[in-house]
């Protein structure tokens, strides 16, 4: 495949995931050729609504991510350890891979970051300047991480632009705590499910507006330190049932059932399925409030980027109209 060579190139890893594909979807609008690292065979690789470069390779293979950089302006990290799980063993080489990629070909590294650098310990509402000390295996991985970022700025000269955002929900986020939890089932749903207690708020992140943030962060690239962190509000749920009774609007069922989580079977699980042990690890996220404070991304864009509620929530469940 030629590409015209004035025209910008993103290498996405992580395309057919959340936010892989909406940053890649953000960009595209944007003029961006988007190219795509892929183990898939190419009869099980997905059609989006763009063209897509795609490369055979794997993002835990130095050399492929290399050879799918070159001539990349951008490399997005989208990318997280297959099943849950192996989190030092492969997101620490993988980001490695990235950050050598974007060294050699002068490429921004576009990361979303996330929650886990935090801790039962820290206050109620973070801010880029919050100490980071996590308390969970996980959420030493994600800081170990993060400081491989500020070092590669650093030491290097590679460009960071990364945006710390809460729990993912969207238009095809199948695999999140909204599509798996609290609204299993979508628009068939016979209830939803309550995952903390009344009172206790939680960061929720619609991942177009996290997308369309990074594009207008990337449209404003050349006027960014070297190594830029934000924090992304999104859709805090301040009183523990905004969502549950956003999901109950947009069903028009205002009866619909709002059942508590049933923590207990996580905790039975866990012995024996991989997936669940991960998962209880992050339960203090769900015991206690914890709000991004974004000032420092509003100072840069004059505004969050911001779909209303419900219609986000409608989005999510895959109700059309």
């Amino acid at each position: 495949m030629s590409h015209d060579t004035n025209v910008p190139t993103v290498l996405i890893l992580g395309l057919t995931g959340a936010i892989g594909g909406a940053v890649a979807s953000a960009l595209a609008r944007r003029g961006f050729t988007i190219r795509a690292l892929t183990r898939r065979p190419p009869a099980e690789r997905p059609s989006f609504a763009f063209p897509v470069d795609w490369r055979d390779g794997d993002a835990r293979d130095a050399a492929s991510v290399l050879a799918a950089a070159e001539g990349a302006s951008l490399i997005v990290h989208g990318v997280n350890p297959p099943g849950y799980a192996r989190w030092r063993e492969d997101a620490l080489p993988m980001l490695a891979n990235t950050i050598a990629a974007a060294k050699a070909a002068g490429a921004t590294i576009v990361f979303p970051g996330n929650v886990y650098v935090y801790s039962s310990a820290s206050p109620a509402v973070v801010s880029e300047t919050t100490p980071r000390q996590p308390t969970t295996r996980k959420g030493q991985v994600r800081l170990e991480m993060e400081e491989m970022l500020e070092q590669a700025a650093r030491d290097h000269g590679v460009r960071v632009i990364a945006v710390r955002a809460g729990d993912f929900f969207g238009p095809g986020v199948t695999n999140s705590w909204f599509a798996q939890a609290l609204a299993k089932g979508g628009m068939q749903a016979t209830s939803v499910q309550r995952l903390t207690r009344p009172g206790i708020g939680h960061a929720w992140a619609y991942v177009p507006d996290l997308a369309e943030t990074f594009a207008r962060l990337v449209d404003i690239s050349a006027e960014l330190p070297a190594y830029t962190m934000l924090n992304f509000t999104g859709h805090y749920d301040a009183t523990g049932h905004d969502m549950t009774d956003a999901v109950r609007r947009v069903r028009e069922k205002p009866d619909l059932p709002v059942k508590p989580f049933p923590w207990i079977i996580l905790w039975l699980a866990a012995p024996f399925i991989g997936f669940m042990r991960e998962a209880i690890e992050m339960r203090w996220l769900w015991k206690q409030s914890l709000a991004l404070d974004n000032g420092g991304l509003v100072g840069l864009l004059g505004q969050e980027p911001h779909t209303p509620l419900d219609e986000a929530v409608k989005a999510a469940l895959g109700k059309s109209g």
